[in-house]
This record gives C-alpha cells, sequence and structure tokens, in this order.
C-alpha cells in the first residue's frame, strides 16, 4: 500500500466533510454493509474529538407523521413510536 492512499475511514469522513450521508448511502458508496459504516462513523467521531471538527448526526425521521425524537441517534428504528409507520429514514451523518 502506498503512503499517499487512504483508508476506508479517511475516504468515509471526507465524504462526509463534502455532503451529509446515511449509513446506507456510505455502504454503497464503500462497498461495505450497513453494519460496517456505522461502526466506521463511531470510529469517526471518536476520532474528531481532540479537532476542531466534529460529526454531525441528523436524528431518523418518521416519513409519515415527521416524528424525530428518537433516543438512539446512530441507528435506524424499525418504526416510529408515535404512528407505528414503518417508514423511517435512517439518520445522516456530516462532519464539520
Amino acid at each position: 500500500m502506498e503512503g499517499t492512499e487512504r483508508t476506508t475511514r479517511q475516504r468515509i469522513t471526507a465524504l462526509l466533510r463534502e455532503e451529509p450521508a446515511e449509513a446506507g448511502h456510505i455502504a454503497n458508496e464503500f462497498g461495505i454493509t450497513a453494519a460496517a459504516a456505522l461502526s466506521h462513523v463511531e470510529h469517526i467521531s471518536k476520532s474528531l474529538e481532540d479537532t476542531d471538527e466534529e460529526l454531525l448526526a441528523a436524528p431518523p425521521e418518521c416519513r409519515e407523521c415527521g416524528f424525530a425524537g428518537f433516543n438512539d441517534l446512530i441507528n435506524r428504528p424499525s418504526r416510529c413510536p408515535k404512528c407505528k409507520a414503518e417508514s423511517v429514514a435512517e439518520p445522516a451523518f456530516t462532519v464539520r
């Protein structure tokens, strides 16, 4: 591996600096599973703690009623606790 090549986490961080992205989008972009994408995102968050940047997460949101008060901001819930709809958008991540 050459010294100029970047790791998957470095490439994901670069993507999140450019635009918000959901775990599913990250997984498709880098050929990894959504679970692996979330693991990378959590590690990126820890890596940014001693920098001027931070990982921001837009919470999951119900597409039916707009509920966004989910307790877990990282993982996408299977359904909305308010209206019970299963149409819940994934959280989006960005680095700023």
